[in-house]
C-alpha cells in the first residue's frame, strides 16, 4: 500500500473511532437527561445520606442535587435518631459517593443501571 492509501485509510479509521465515541457520548448524555429534575437518594462513604432533585452530572461524575436535605444518624447505634437539615444546592464528589437510588419504576431503573 503506498503511503497515500495509508492516510485515507488511517483518516477513515479515525472518522469511525469518532464517530462510535460521539454516538456513546450522545446515549449517555440522554440517559442523563431522564433523570433531570427526580427525587435522588446519594449515600457517602461517612454514612451520610443526601435527599435532593437531581440538577447535573459533570464528566468526572460528580453530582449536583437541588433542595437538598442531608441526614446522617447521631450514634453509631442501629437505633440511633437520625439528624436531618435543609442544603439547598450541594454538589457531591464522585470520589466520596457510594450509592445512589432514584425515584422511578423498576423498568427506568433497570435501564439507568449502566451509567
Amino acid at each position: 500500500m503506498d503511503p497515500k492509501q495509508e492516510e485515507e485509510t488511517s483518516s477513515v479509521h479515525q472518522r469511525r473511532s469518532s464517530e462510535g465515541l460521539e454516538s456513546t457520548t450522545l446515549n449517555y448524555v440522554s440517559r442523563v437527561k431522564r433523570l433531570l429534575s427526580r427525587r435522588m437518594l446519594v449515600g457517602i462513604k461517612d454514612g451520610r445520606f443526601f435527599l435532593g432533585n437531581f440538577y447535573c452530572m459533570d464528566k468526572q461524575g460528580n453530582i449536583i442535587l437541588q433542595d437538598a436535605v442531608e441526614y446522617r444518624c447521631i450514634r453509631r447505634s442501629p437505633a440511633s435518631p437520625v439528624e436531618q437539615r435543609g442544603l439547598g444546592l450541594i454538589l457531591i464528589p464522585f470520589s466520596c459517593r457510594i450509592s445512589c437510588h432514584v425515584d422511578c419504576s423498576v423498568e427506568e431503573q433497570l435501564s439507568l443501571l449502566s451509567l
